[in-house]
């Protein structure tokens, strides 16, 4: 008997730069694709009829451990779009999908230390895919934060 695992798995690097564009933390995380995040993937195999994701929310519900079953942060204070051409690339490479999202100067402020992938641009809405926690990253309000999330199917 011949047997496949599949696996789907991610890896987020956050920098936090300051008003001049001075990289002052990073971290790099590996992440949790929860249970409606692997229902995406697999009704995207079958049809379009989930929306694609298209955007990235930071907060501060790191407090709650992550879990399969979670559908949404758990403090969610900001959330970018990915789809603006000077601020976010989406590439797929090798079984890698990669997004990238900037949090500008007075977005996502705050006490940082959760993060997620979502199919709607609407804070609090959409499917998500993934979810990470992090040690704490204070951004200011002029402080720039970009975060980078790859995720991969082995």
């Amino acid at each position: 008997m011949l047997l496949e695992n599949i696996k789907a798995s991610g890896h987020v690097t956050i920098e936090l730069f300051d008003f001049e564009g001075t990289l002052k933390e990073r971290i790099e995380q590996e992440n949790l694709v929860v249970t409606v995040g692997k229902s995406f993937i697999t009704s995207r195999m079958k049809d379009a009829t989930s929306a694609v994701m298209t955007s990235m929310a930071v907060g501060n519900g790191g407090a709650t451990a992550p879990a399969v079953s979670q559908t949404q942060l758990s403090g969610e204070l900001g959330r970018v779009a990915l789809s603006s051409t000077t601020q976010v690339t989406t590439t797929v490479t090798n079984d890698t999908l990669q997004y990238q999202a900037n949090f500008n100067a007075g977005t996502g402020s705050g006490a940082l230390t959760e993060a997620g992938l979502f199919n709607s641009n609407t804070p609090g809405a959409g499917t998500m895919l993934s979810r990470v926690v992090f040690a704490e990253i204070n951004k200011g309000a002029n402080d720039s934060l970009q975060i980078t999330w790859k995720l991969q199917i082995t």
